[in-house]
């Protein structure tokens, strides 16, 4: 029963990585998108030619997010 606040403390800590690292994330995720997106207007490229070549990428992202949020709400049901 000791070891419960340590726990506790310690899920809370990972709750808050998490939680900053999935709003970095999705962060990252909208600024790669809005760049992708300036770059082609600005070198003639159709919008859905930029987006399909970026759709790897966005598609392993989302899997991130995905996963960290599985984590995420994990933790917070553990609480």
């Amino acid at each position: 029963m000791a070891d419960k606040p340590e726990t506790t403390a310690s899920d809370q800590t990972t709750l808050e990585e998490l939680t900053e690292v999935i709003a970095e994330l999705e962060q990252y995720r909208e600024r790669l998108v809005n760049d992708t997106l300036t770059m082609a207007q600005r070198a003639k490229v159709m919008k859905s030619v930029a987006l399909a070549k970026l759709e790897p990428d966005l598609a392993k992202i989302d899997a991130t997010l995905q996963a960290l949020r599985g984590q995420q709400a994990a933790l917070m049901s553990s609480n």
